[in-house]
């Protein structure tokens, strides 16, 4: 008798939800006693195709048939000019972007990422640019860039804000560097580097920075006077003893 009716429940369940109740309550009866092993084996069968059937016949809403989500998919980017990238990472790497007992912990690609990262902060105050920007930026491929600022994450030079809306496409993530010793080096850095200079503007040498120019026509300064410089003393030529 529950054999049947366990069998007729199966065949006209329509949902997930009812065949998980189905199945609560086959194997109950066959802990009280109600199914023998080889009936509730067969029950078993039967819930396990009926459930696999109604899976199947599950239809998203909204989404067209053969693709996961709603939004298009991602393609793969790849530099036009792969020497250029390279020359740009060195560059960038190169270039400081940490000070060196941090920029030790990094590859040449990664720090090339936190320099773009370094200079978006010292710019705007926080780096809002998108991952592939960042990317593009440094001169290298977008998985790498993730990895770095995962890692200095990891090591507690940065913080990551995510900014994710429910329906519509994320907005890029905000990172933001924690790290003292960073955050003084990028502000020397800033103050180090020289105004850009419009077509108004005359090019005028930022002082403190480098050293003074001289000119062959200068002349010896001593104690605020002006004199020419004195000739050179010649030794008196030495005589020859070839002739003893």
């Amino acid at each position: 008798m529950f054999h049947a009716a366990m069998q007729a429940a199966i065949e006209g369940a329509r949902t997930l939800a009812q065949m998980d109740e189905l199945s609560r309550q086959l194997w109950q009866g066959h802990g009280a006693g109600a199914l023998g092993d080889h009936e509730a084996q067969i029950l078993a069968e039967r819930l396990h195709g009926r459930r696999s059937a109604i899976r199947e016949g599950i239809q998203p809403i909204g989404i067209p048939v053969g693709r996961a989500s709603v939004f298009p998919p991602r393609r793969s980017v790849r530099s036009p000019d792969r020497a250029a990238s390279r020359e740009r990472r060195r560059l960038l790497a190169c270039s400081g972007p940490l000070p060196p007992q941090i920029a030790a912990r990094f590859t040449e690609g990664q720090r090339a990422v936190l320099r773009i990262i370094g200079d978006e902060v010292a710019a705007k105050g926080v780096c809002g640019l998108c991952i592939d920007a960042i990317a593009a930026r440094a001169g290298v491929c977008r998985r790498l860039a993730q990895g770095a600022i995962r890692l200095a994450e990891g090591d507690g030079l940065l913080t990551i804000q995510e900014r994710r809306h429910e329906g519509r496409k994320n907005s890029p993530n905000l990172v933001r560097i924690i790290s003292r010793e960073w955050q003084a080096w990028v502000r020397r850095g800033a103050r180090l580097q020289p105004p850009r200079l419009t077509l108004a503007e005359p090019a005028v040498q930022p002082e403190g920075i480098g050293c003074k120019t001289k000119h062959p026509t200068d002349r010896v300064v001593t104690l605020g006077t002006t004199r020419p410089a004195e000739p050179v003393k010649r030794l008196p030529k030495r005589q020859s003893f070839a002739h003893w």
